[in-house]
């Protein structure tokens, strides 16, 4: 009987020993978790502003080129402006959801 006990007090220790060690990783992998958001977060006004500074590039080429079509009387001024309208907005909406996605 005295053998059973023992054996209790160990397998209860060790059990207590687990738990504890689990609980100190666990912590430890929400603090690694926390650091990477923050991380994370602190890139996103960066990389927003820099995604629409592109968009307005991008935007400004887009117009000479369409400009420079239309005065020439090409054919396909049309497509050329709905695939530079496209591209703007595109580019300057994905700033704007990354930021409010990740901000």
């Amino acid at each position: 009987m005295k053998l059973l006990q023992n054996y209790k007090h160990k397998i209860l220790l060790l059990a207590m020993l687990v738990y504890c060690s689990m609980y100190n990783l666990m912590a430890q992998s929400a603090d690694g978790i926390d650091q990477a958001t923050s991380e994370v977060e602190s890139y996103v006004d960066p990389i927003s502003s820099l995604i629409i500074a592109i968009g307005a590039v991008v935007g400004l080429i887009g117009g000479i080129r369409v400009y420079i079509k239309w005065q020439s009387g090409d054919q396909d001024t049309q497509k050329a402006l709905m695939g530079w309208f496209g591209a703007c907005l595109f580019l300057i909406l994905v700033g704007v959801v990354i930021q409010a996605f990740f901000g």
